[in-house]
């Protein structure tokens, strides 16, 4: 049976998932309070106009695709601490040890940061003319909100060394607390920025991507000295020392974490994409992007759900490996598959069911409200086959194999699903719809092909040490 599932009792299976929970539920209540922020900021934008709330939907596409791609690349700390914490544990490794991966994640953080901005920055003119059709707000909100977005970056990458170190060394609680802390702070700012209040200026929808930007750094630097205080991680040594670059570690680094970044990407860039073109559809643009942007923003937090099974799988299945238990490892893909697809209908039911009464909380524009509504059960119909490809995606990263699912991505994203879903929507006569259709086969055809490939890998592993 698919990952040994069978050879284990149902106290062996509850045990496991209780593991895998403990891990996972603080990392989705951080990400539920990142993506949070998001959905702040679409529905005061919203309450500004559908232009403001269209401009931060195009804006924040943009940020979205930089920001995951230089996270995917940053993911590659999780199974490299992982691994390390597993051979501490073992006897075969020290603790300094790992105290000086995170200084250099922290250094790495640092660099993919500024690149990240400068990308951003750099996309705002190009952006401008290709969007030259749309309304003159809507151009001028969303050049400011880049602008300001742009700031986050840097504190955006240091934050994910410190996630990737606390979670990895199983204390993910701190990152849960830091980021809610975080989130209300963002609620005021942006409540001050969008509407300006207490002598600020309004910003409209611009103000989001300010107030964004403040909470990315005091996330950080909440986080960063949450752990420097913390007694747990004193044995790790973190904060013991000042380290220099070390370039070859960089090298090591990009090596897993390129290919996770590109797998992210083109995730990513199937939705960035698809919006980029929906404002290009024949009729009332504004209306398709905000439906977009609010189907966007409820499937990114339905998606937090198997997103954090799937890194607690990396951090579970990646100590496994580093205390050479590939046996241990096997399993516990199994049950992060399993539990996530459980879970995964219970979400399903959820948006089919309230899929209108959802979108009624970003806007009161009927037109919009009916669009988003017919793209949310889109959304829905696809919940099971994410559900797979996400969590056997992160489990192999566990392994260190990221170079396979990122041709996976690549063939089903884009081969079955951007491109079928701009010959649907333009040629078809299906318009966003099209698009959608497109998706649930693109997630389909990558989950098939993630868990093929996790079950036969997994077992490859254990016959190797027999």
């Amino acid at each position: 049976m698919l990952l040994n599932l069978n050879r284990h009792s149902f106290a062996d299976y509850k045990k496991e998932f209780i593991a895998l929970a403990t891990l996972a539920l603080p990392m989705f209540l951080s990400q539920i309070a990142q993506v949070g922020t998001g959905f702040v900021d679409t529905v005061m934008a919203g309450s500004v106009s559908k232009e403001d709330l269209s401009a931060v939907g195009l804006g924040n596409s943009l940020f979205i695709t930089i920001y995951i791609t230089l996270l995917g690349v940053m993911t590659a700390l999780n199974p490299l601490i992982a691994q390390q914490y597993g051979a501490v544990n073992k006897g075969d490794a020290k603790a300094g040890d790992i105290g000086e991966l995170g200084r250099q994640g922290l250094w790495y953080g640092l660099l993919m940061g500024v690149i990240g901005m400068v990308l951003i920055w750099t996309a705002i003119l190009p952006f401008e003319h290709y969007f030259g059709h749309l309304s003159t707000n809507t151009l001028a909100v969303t050049k400011e909100y880049l602008w300001f977005i742009g700031l986050a970056m840097p504190a955006a990458m240091i934050h994910r060394t410190l996630h990737a170190y606390a979670s990895s060394l199983n204390k993910p609680k701190v990152i849960m607390i830091v980021s809610w802390l975080c989130f209300f702070a963002n609620i005021p700012l942006n409540y001050v920025f969008v509407y300006g209040k207490f002598g600020m200026p309004a910003l409209g929808g611009a103000g989001c991507g300010l107030a964004t930007a403040i909470v990315f750094w005091l996330n950080a630097i909440v986080l960063g000295i949450y752990i420097a205080k913390d007694r747990y991680f004193h044995e790790f040594g973190l904060m013991d020392k000042f380290s220099l670059p070390d370039i070859k570690l960089f090298g090591d680094i990009t090596k897993l974490g390129i290919p996770i970044g590109l797998s992210f990407f083109i995730e990513v860039s199937l939705f960035s994409c698809i919006m980029f073109l929906v404002a290009r559809l024949d009729g009332n643009t504004e209306n398709y992007v905000a439906a977009q942007q609010i189907a966007i923003n409820i499937t990114s937090l339905i998606f937090m759900i198997p997103q954090s099974l799937g890194v607690a799988s990396t951090i579970r299945v990646g100590m496994a490996m580093g205390r050479r238990e590939p046996e241990s490892a096997r399993y516990s893909s199994g049950v992060a598959l399993s539990g996530a697809v459980a879970i995964s209908f219970l979400t399903a039911a959820f948006l089919v069911i309230g899929r209108e009464q959802l979108a009624t909380l970003y806007t009161k524009d009927t037109a919009v409200i009916t669009i988003a509504s017919a793209i949310i059960f889109y959304a829905a119909a696809f919940q099971l086959v994410d559900a797979v490809q996400c969590v056997a995606s992160y489990a192999l990263r566990g392994y260190k194999v990221t170079t396979v699912p990122m041709i996976i991505h690549i063939i089903a994203f884009w081969g079955c699903g951007l491109l079928p879903g701009i010959v649907l929507a333009f040629y078809m006569g299906m318009g966003i719809y099209g698009f959608w259709t497109a998706l649930v086969i693109s997630l389909a055809v990558a989950a098939v092909f993630l868990g093929w490939y996790l079950e036969r890998y997994s077992k490859r592993m254990v016959s190797m040490i027999h």
